[in-house]
C-alpha cells in the first residue's frame, strides 16, 4: 500500500541553497556555451579550410561529440586525462566535458546554416574587395549565427540539464550535487529531488523564452 509520509518543509527550508547550485549549474552552462560555440566556429573554419588535416580534425571532434554519450566526455575530462599528469577539478572537468559536447553539435548545426547561405552572399563580399576571412566574419558570420540561433537554444538547455552529471565525477556545488547532498542528511529523496526537477525545468523554460524574445528582436528583418 501506499503509505508515503511527504515532509515538503524540508525541502523547502533547503530552498536557498538548492537556489544557489541553480546559480552555479547556470554559470557552468553559460561558460559551456560561450567556448563551445568559439570552437565551434574554429571548427566549421577547419572544415572550409580545404586542409585535410584540420578538416579531420573537426570532423574526429565532431563525430565523438555527437556519437558518444556526454557522461563519457565528463569521464575522459577528470579521469581520463588525470592518467597523463592533467588533474582537473571536478568543476573544471564538467566545463570542459560539456564544452567539447557543444562545441561538437554546435559546429554540424552551423554546417546546417551555412549550407542556408547563398553562394551569391560570398561572392558578393569579395566582389567588394573583402578577403576570405573578411567575407566570412562580416557576412557570412553574422547570417550562419542567425540561423543557427535557436538550435544554439536548444544546445543551452541540454547543457543546463547536462551539469548534473556532475555528481559522477564528485562536483557539489551546482544543483544536483546539492540536492544528492542533501538527500544523503536527510532521506528525503523524493522531496528534494522533485523541487530541484521543478527548478531545472523552470530555469529551462525562462532560456528558451528570453531566447525566443531575444530573437524576436534580433532578427526582426
Amino acid at each position: 500500500m501506499f503509505n508515503y509520509t511527504f515532509h515538503w518543509n524540508q525541502a523547502l527550508k533547503a530552498l536557498p541553497q538548492l537556489l544557489d547550485g541553480a546559480v552555479v549549474t547556470l554559470q557552468i552552462a553559460i561558460l559551456s556555451m560561450v567556448i563551445g560555440v568559439s570552437c565551434a566556429i574554429v571548427l566549421t573554419l577547419f572544415r572550409l579550410s580545404g586542409n585535410r588535416i584540420l578538416g579531420a580534425f573537426a570532423s574526429v571532434w565532431v563525430e565523438i561529440a555527437r556519437n558518444t554519450p556526454a557522461l563519457f566526455q565528463i569521464y575522459m575530462a577528470h579521469f581520463g586525462l588525470g592518467n597523463f599528469g592533467i588533474h582537473l577539478s571536478p568543476y573544471t572537468a564538467l566545463l570542459v566535458g560539456i564544452a567539447f559536447n557543444n562545441a561538437g553539435y554546435l559546429a554540424e548545426n552551423f554546417r546546417g546554416a551555412l549550407k542556408a547561405i547563398p553562394d551569391t552572399q560570398t561572392r558578393s563580399g569579395r566582389s567588394l574587395g573583402m578577403t576570405s576571412m573578411q567575407t566570412f566574419r562580416l557576412i557570412i558570420l553574422p547570417q550562419m549565427l542567425r540561423v543557427a540561433f535557436l538550435p544554439a537554444t536548444n544546445q543551452m538547455v541540454w547543457a543546463i540539464l547536462m551539469t548534473s552529471l556532475g555528481v559522477t565525477v564528485g562536483m557539489n556545488t551546482d544543483l544536483a550535487g546539492v540536492t544528492q547532498a542533501l538527500n544523503a542528511r536527510s532521506f528525503r529523496t523524493f522531496e528534494f529531488f522533485a523541487l530541484a526537477a521543478v527548478i531545472y525545468y523552470v530555469i529551462a523554460k525562462i532560456v528558451t523564452l528570453a531566447a525566443r524574445l531575444l530573437a524576436a528582436r534580433l532578427f526582426r528583418y
